[in-house]
Parts: structure tokens; C-alpha cells; sequence
């Protein structure tokens, strides 16, 4: 069986001086992955391809994914279009249409709705087009271009929203990909301007953490990416005020992973305030543990190293209007309000007696 190695065995090799000694088919965490390239220290493809140190086509060096590092925005137009229609970035692309289809076929999105993009060397990003269905986008059709938004190659013009994962991927080194959409139950906490609630289920603690709301700004303007890009040093989804969701992560299917994580968790949250009784939650301690885990995982949260009295602080969740649950037995919990009864009972009677005349 394959090892798996976390942030923390990477961090125990270098320490020891044993980086080399990781087998070349090891399985590496997407976080562990990140570590490895802070430490400088470069790994052949598990496919069997050159070690990232040899040299591409175009004389750079090649990274764990097989992209040629050196090929920058500024390059010459022919090594931009070597490098847009590369096999390991036609992987990537690949990667992008599955991604696309899924979030369409679980309605995430609709008609030429949300957005997907990859950052493959310093400043050149790959990224999906404007006006097409996420859920039938071919290779073809994506888009390359530079941290500032200018298009460097592809048929199709890149996606209006791009300025948005651009400011995500300038403000936060880890965000090699960034997923955007519409899933209707998050979508509607952002549109309430409702955070959802913490220390109900343990996998979106994990994983993602608390989801804060950036505060509305027209989709595709600077002024939009700047206000997200605030919040993803500590946040690695957050939700978009009457717009949406965005995520990040190390590949577009971690990012995607997020978008149906906090998909659920919204879900499982309104259906929970609709059963008429206090939601349970677990305790602080319980918090704490996963906090741990998550430390160990390398995904980032601004609760790691609070004090268990700080944590599941859900003061300002308020639950909107819930199903009435009758108390045990039958009996009827209002409280009646003597002076209303008397008015009704002299009402009532007035009636009946000019009926009886």
C-alpha cells in the first residue's frame, strides 16, 4: 500500500535531512505538496515522466504537473501557444470540463453561470470562457491569460469574472485554483447576509472552517476581487453577498470539493431549522480536536489557537421562521393574554344575541 504524507511527515523528513528517502509513487497531500515546493524540493511525476528538475521543450524547468515554469506572460507568442497546447495543461483543461459538468449537472450553476481557473506558472493563468454552459465546455474553449487579466491565447474570450480568482491567486500563494458558482442553499445564506453556523458537522470544520460574506460588489469589476481577496489569507471559501460562492485550493477538484461541502452543510442547516427544536451542537472540546486535525492537514483557519471558550461562538445566529412543534402530551405552549379573551367573549356574545333576536 501506497504511504500517504501529510504536511507533518514532510516537515519530520526535513527536519531529519531524509526529503530524498520519499518514494516516487508516494501519495502526497495537496498541503504536503505546497511544502515541498516552499522547501525547493522537486519530485519526478508519478506518471513516469522527467523529475521536475529536467528541462521542457523551451529549455525551463517543469514542474510536479509537467508545466514549463518558465514560460512567463511576457513570453514569446509561440512559447505561449507551446505552452497552452501542451499535453499537461490539455490535462489540466480536461480536468476543467469535468469539473464544469459536474457543477452544472448538480445545478450549481445555470445558463453561462460560474467560473473555473488554474494558475500554472508565475503570471499565466488558465481559465474558462464567457457565454458558455459550464456543463458542455470542450478543451477547446478555455482561455489562457496573465494576472492582470489580459488574454494571452485561446478562440473564446476568457470569463468576465477572471479579475475575481486573479486578486484570490495575488493575495494567497496556495490558490493554484479557484472554483466559482451559484448553489442555491449557500447562495441564499450570502443573499440573507446570514454566516452559517459552526460545530454542527464535523467535515466542514475540517475541510473549510467559518464561511465568512464578502460585501456585494458588480460581478466582474476590481472593486469585487478586492473584497474577497480580503478574507482568503484565513479562508479558503467564502461566500459572495446576493451572488455566490467561491473557493479555493492546490487543484480545482479540492476547490470543487468545497463548493459541494459547503453546498451540503447549508442544505443540512436550513433543514434542521425547519424542524421546530434547537439544533445540537457539538462542544468546544470536540472543535478543538478537529482543529487539530486540521492544523496537521495544513489548511488554514484564523480559530487555530483560540481557547476552547472562544470557539462555537454562534451568537449571531438566529434561525428564520421554523415549524411549530407541539409540547409533549398536546397541550398547547401560548400564553393568552386575558384582556384579548374578554374582548373576544363580550364580541362573541354581542353576536349570538342578535342572532337569537
Amino acid at each position: 500500500m501506497k504511504k500517504v504524507y501529510s504536511v507533518k511527515d514532510i516537515d519530520d523528513l526535513h527536519r531529519s535531512g531524509a526529503l530524498g528517502s520519499i518514494p516516487a509513487d508516494a501519495v502526497i497531500t495537496p498541503s504536503a505538496r505546497d511544502r515541498l515546493n516552499e522547501l525547493g524540493v522537486q519530485r519526478a511525476r508519478r506518471t513516469g515522466a522527467a523529475p521536475a528538475s529536467a528541462s521542457s521543450a523551451g529549455g525551463g524547468s517543469v514542474d510536479e504537473r509537467g508545466i514549463d515554469q518558465s514560460v512567463r506572460a511576457n513570453s514569446p507568442k509561440a512559447d505561449l501557444e507551446r505552452l497552452f497546447n501542451s499535453p499537461a495543461v490539455h490535462e489540466l483543461k480536461e480536468q476543467i470540463c469535468d469539473v464544469g459538468r459536474r457543477l452544472w449537472q448538480r445545478a450549481y450553476v445555470d445558463g453561462n453561470g460560474g467560473n473555473l481557473s488554474i494558475r500554472l506558472t508565475e503570471d499565466v493563468v488558465l481559465c474558462t470562457p464567457t457565454l458558455v454552459s459550464k456543463g458542455f465546455m470542450k478543451p477547446e474553449d478555455l482561455c489562457l491569460v496573465d494576472l492582470d487579466g489580459n488574454q494571452l491565447a485561446g478562440v473564446k474570450n476568457r470569463t468576465s469574472e477572471i479579475l475575481m480568482h486573479l486578486s484570490i491567486m495575488k493575495a494567497q500563494p496556495k490558490a493554484r485554483a479557484v472554483s466559482h458558482a451559484h448553489p442555491p442553499y449557500a447562495t441564499g445564506f450570502a443573499v440573507a447576509g446570514v454566516q452559517p453556523p459552526t460545530c454542527m458537522i464535523p467535515e466542514i470544520e475540517v475541510f473549510i472552517g467559518r464561511v465568512p460574506i464578502a460585501p456585494y460588489e458588480t460581478p466582474g469589476t476590481p472593486e469585487m476581487g478586492l473584497k474577497v481577496a480580503e478574507l482568503v489569507d484565513k479562508h479558503n471559501t467564502v461566500l459572495m453577498e446576493n451572488h455566490g460562492v467561491v473557493s479555493w485550493s492546490n487543484t480545482i477538484e479540492d476547490a470543487y470539493f468545497k463548493m459541494e461541502i459547503v453546498e451540503a452543510y447549508c442544505r443540512t442547516v436550513l433543514v434542521t431549522t425547519q424542524l421546530g427544536v434547537q439544533p445540537k451542537q457539538f462542544s468546544p472540546k470536540h472543535l478543538k480536536d478537529l482543529l487539530d486535525i486540521k492544523q496537521k492537514l495544513g489548511v488554514p483557519d484564523p480559530r487555530i489557537g483560540l481557547k476552547e471558550c472562544e470557539l462555537c461562538d454562534n451568537d449571531e445566529w438566529r434561525p428564520g421562521v421554523t415549524c411549530a412543534v407541539p409540547a409533549k402530551g398536546g397541550e398547547s405552549t401560548s400564553a393568552t393574554d386575558p384582556e384579548a379573551e374578554t374582548v373576544v367573549k363580550a364580541v362573541t356574545d354581542e353576536i349570538l344575541n342578535r342572532l337569537k333576536g
